[in-house]
Order: structure tokens, then C-alpha cells, then sequence
């Protein structure tokens, strides 16, 4: 065959031929030529356009590290350019390639104490506080435990109160304290300067703090995908309305008080609540000595028609305040009273501060939904009777975290409800007797002047003083002698029944109040 083509080119038009064959093979050799570098061009810059996409997806996800897992809302957040992996859905249980997120919403004891055991454990975890200098309306008072076991320095308390005294409607005072051991005291705090010392500890251990308004927050992936946080932040922008930023984070905890927008989001119900009411106010240097290592605790309708006013010393001033549910829209008259009733002790005294705050009275209908659980106030943590939370919130935010931390191993699997749910069966085991019990005291005890007066001369017994400090410097309802107990139903008893004579012969002079002479 080859020689019949060689030839052929030897015969009579056959170089033509050849030549005008080669030409042809030439212009289809050129064409797919010219085919290749178009497809080869086309592809280079298919592969540019996924490169640069590439690089511009990881400089995303660098900017995102640098700023602490904080973004600003923007389109492409919000469409096919967001972080895949990030917005994954996960199932409860399921192991993760990062650490669990978790978003702490409030910088008290209860948020504060949260977030310092999720980040000590490695979990990534953001505290958001829109107030860093907060100034609660608070009493202050933590109790003996406390300082042990949340390892609290001397320098952040102002007072150690071994003394107190108890002042019924008629002005008789009952003096308490002479169980106490003399190591035995409770501790008297400002809450700016306990709360911002937690923050710090938390912060140090870890925890990313934002100082920013929680606005609110989204699930944009359904119940099993992650939590968007939308926060105004503080640090950033005219600092008045603060720069709109993102979190995501896949647990949230609530501990943002009694207006919990949290509470709010997972629709966790309503509660009854008290307004609390305090000045602080500086008194003479002899006035305050008075008040060294002194508390007091003034009960009668003038001053609360369902709780007490106390007068608490601080570092250099006096906290002097009440709290009522029923009738919140007197609670000034209340304050007016409890100044009254404290008289020449704080008599002079410059009001430096005045502040007001919702106080919860029982615990909310739902505390845990998903994977967001309430601690401290936002849950309802406040005792009644005595009004005290500061412990309870603390203890709770760090049961919380604990339960957190033992059932996503460290950070490593996802949480759900049921792991969150640890934390709350654990606390209502341990704490509900006390909580029952203090209801039942209050609602003994504080339906009137009568029963107010009994309460007051009850507490003159020493087996009473020693089950009600031990109950609350230790957080445990002390179990009495049977013997005891028996007794002290008689003297109760027998203290309403006194009472209540008194109430009907001595009529208004039960009473300094101003309901018209109502001792009830």
C-alpha cells in the first residue's frame, strides 16, 4: 500500500493532488489546533475562578478566627458563600472535628460562673454583657459557702456581718448572731465588684467577653442546626448603639435576669416578680461603726406588705432598701418608710445611688428548651421569704456548665435537651426542699403584722438561730431534733396565738405604717 501511494504521486497531476490533500489535513490540523487553546484557555480560567473563590473562602474563615467567631450580617453570610462545615446540621450526640460553641447571655454570678467552667474545659464559649459596671439592687449577701467554695478572695468582701438584728412591726428588736461559730459570718458585697472579679476569672480562663446588647437569636437551620446570635457591639462602632455583629454557637445559656430575652426566645412562660428598691447611702464615719459588722432587717406592712427592708453595711456606705410583689407601684412609700424606720442611725446620710430591679418569686414554667438552658434569675432562682439569689445563681450557672461540659465529653459531641436536662434534674433534686420550705415561711409568716411579730419573737429561740444560720451559710435545710421540732411547734404556736391578741387590743399601735391603722 505504501508503494502504490508513492506511485501514485509520480503519475500525471499527482503532485496537485497531493498537495492540495496536504492542504486540507493542514487547515483540520489547524482547527483542532485552534480548538485546544480555546478549551485550554477556558478551562485555566475555570480553574481561576475556583481558585480565587477558594482563597476568598478562606480568607473569610481567617477573618472569622481573628475576631473571635464574631461577623458582621452581610449577603453573603446569609447566602451560598457562608462556611458549609460551620452551618452544618448536627444531631444530638454526634462527634465534632472543632469544640462545642456555647453562648453565655449575662456577666453576673449565674452567666459569669457559667462561662468560666465551659471555657476552662476548652469549649469555645463568648460571655455577652451589655453593662459592665451593673450596680443590682441587691442586698449583697452571700453566705459562708460560697466564698469556700466558688474560692472567693477577702479583697471583694466589704463586711463580714456575725451580728443581725431582727425588728418586728412594733420596733422590738431581736438580736441574732450568738450561735455562731467566730469564723462563721456572712459575707457583704457590692455586685459590681463581685461581678465584674467572676467576669475576669472567667475571662482569664478562656471565655471571649462581648460587651454588647443581646438583641436576638435565630435558628436558621432548624432545631438541630446552630443558634445565630444578633448583638449590638459596644466595643466597636459610635459606642452608644454599638456595631450589629453575629455569633454562632451551637448551646446557648440564659442568664440574663429577670427580663431574660433568652427566656423570651425559647417562649419559657411567665413568673410573678418583686421590685427591688435600694439607696445607697454614705453616713458619718461614727454612724457606720454602728454598722461594722451589723445588719438589720426591718418587717411590718410599712415597709413590704409581703417581703422586708434591710439596712446592709457596704465598704463605706449603708445599703438601705425593700422589695414587694403585690403592691409594686408603692414600693417608694415602702423605701420612704424603711428610712423612717431606721431613723437617727442613718440619719444625715447623702443618697449616692439609687437603684431598681425585677427580682423573680419562683422558678419558670420551662427552663430548657433545645439546646438552650436558664440559670439564675432568668430561670427563677430567687428564694422566698428571704429574697436571696446571688448563691443560687452562681450554683446554678455552674451546674449547668458542669453538665455541659460531662455530656459533650469536653467540647467533643453536640448536646441536646436531654444532656441539658442533667443539670436541671440534678438542681431541682438538691435545692427544691429549700425553696419549698422558705414558700411556706413566707406564707406563714408574712400575711401580717400579727404573724410578722411572731416570726420576730421567734427568733430569739436559740435552736432557731442555729437551724436558720446553719440553712444558710451552708445551702442545706439542717435536719432538727425531734424533741426540738416538737417544741418549737408550741412555741410558734404560741408566739401567733400572742400575736394575734395583740393585734386585737392594740389595734394601729401595731403598726407604723400608713394604711389607714390596717395591722393586716
Amino acid at each position: 500500500m505504501a508503494a502504490m501511494r508513492v506511485t501514485g504521486c509520480n503519475k500525471p497531476g499527482g503532485a496537485a493532488a497531493a498537495s492540495a490533500a496536504a492542504a486540507r489535513e493542514g487547515t483540520a490540523q489547524h482547527a483542532m489546533a485552534r480548538r485546544a487553546i480555546h478549551g485550554a484557555v477556558g478551562e485555566a480560567r475555570a480553574a481561576h475562578a475556583r481558585l480565587a473563590k477558594q482563597q476568598h473562602m478562606q480568607q473569610v474563615a481567617a477573618k472569622r478566627v481573628r475576631h473571635g467567631g464574631l461577623r458582621k450580617p452581610s449577603a453573603c453570610a446569609r447566602t451560598a458563600g457562608r462556611d458549609v462545615a460551620t452551618r452544618a446540621v448536627i444531631r444530638d450526640g454526634a462527634p465534632l472535628d472543632r469544640p462545642l460553641r456555647v453562648a453565655v447571655v449575662g456577666g453576673g454570678p449565674a452567666g459569669a460562673c457559667t462561662a468560666e467552667v465551659l471555657a476552662e474545659q476548652g469549649l469555645e464559649t463568648y460571655l455577652i454583657e451589655r453593662k459592665m459596671d451593673n450596680c443590682k439592687p441587691c442586698g449583697g449577701a452571700i453566705p459562708l459557702c460560697m466564698i469556700d467554695e466558688f474560692d472567693l478572695p477577702p479583697e471583694i468582701i466589704d463586711r463580714k456581718v456575725n451580728r443581725m438584728k431582727m425588728i418586728s412591726p412594733s420596733n422590738r428588736e431581736v438580736d441574732i448572731g450568738g450561735t455562731l461559730g467566730p469564723n462563721e459570718y456572712i459575707g457583704m458585697t457590692r455586685r459590681e465588684v463581685l461581678d465584674k472579679y467572676l467576669r475576669d476569672r472567667a475571662e482569664e480562663r478562656g471565655t471571649k467577653v462581648v460587651n454588647g446588647l443581646f438583641m436576638r437569636m435565630e435558628q436558621k437551620e432548624g432545631p438541630q442546626g446552630p443558634w445565630t446570635m444578633h448583638v449590638n457591639n459596644y466595643d466597636k462602632g459610635d459606642g452608644r448603639t454599638g456595631l450589629p455583629e453575629e455569633i454562632e454557637v451551637d448551646v446557648v445559656v440564659g442568664a440574663d435576669g429577670a427580663n431574660s430575652r433568652v427566656a423570651q426566645a425559647i417562649d419559657a412562660g411567665d413568673y410573678d416578680y418583686a421590685i427591688a428598691f435600694q439607696e445607697r447611702i454614705k453616713i458619718s464615719d461614727d454612724k457606720m461603726k454602728f454598722y461594722e459588722n451589723l445588719a438589720e432587717m426591718y418587717v411590718g406592712d410599712d415597709v413590704s406588705p409581703d417581703f422586708y427592708g434591710w439596712v446592709f453595711p457596704k465598704y463605706d456606705h449603708v445599703g438601705v432598701g425593700t422589695g414587694t410583689v403585690i403592691n409594686k407601684t408603692a414600693i417608694k412609700e415602702y423605701q420612704k418608710a424603711i428610712r423612717e424606720r431606721a431613723g437617727d442611725k442613718i440619719e444625715g446620710g447623702k443618697i449616692i445611688r439609687v437603684e431598681a430591679h425585677p427580682i423573680p418569686e419562683h422558678p419558670r414554667p420551662r427552663r430548657i428548651k433545645g439546646r438552650v438552658a436558664l440559670v439564675g434569675d432568668a430561670a427563677g432562682y430567687v428564694t422566698k421569704c428571704s429574697g436571696e439569689g446571688i448563691y443560687f445563681a452562681a450554683k446554678s450557672g455552674r451546674m449547668c456548665a458542669e453538665a455541659i461540659v460531662e455530656r459533650s465529653q469536653k467540647g467533643s459531641r453536640m448536646v441536646g435537651e436531654d444532656d441539658l436536662r442533667v443539670y436541671l434534674n440534678k438542681w431541682d433534686k438538691k435545692y427544691w426542699p429549700t425553696y419549698k420550705v422558705l414558700d411556706i415561711l413566707q406564707k406563714v409568716f408574712y400575711r401580717s403584722n400579727a404573724a410578722r411579730e411572731a416570726f420576730v419573737e421567734m427568733c430569739e429561740d436559740d435552736y432557731v438561730q442555729r437551724m436558720t444560720f446553719d440553712s444558710y451559710l451552708y445551702k442545706t435545710v439542717v435536719p432538727g431534733t425531734p424533741l426540738k421540732d416538737i417544741k418549737l411547734l408550741i412555741n410558734t404556736i404560741g408566739s401567733l396565738v400572742r400575736a394575734n391578741a395583740l393585734r386585737v387590743v392594740e389595734g394601729a399601735n401595731v403598726t407604723f405604717g400608713k394604711r389607714g391603722g390596717s395591722t393586716a
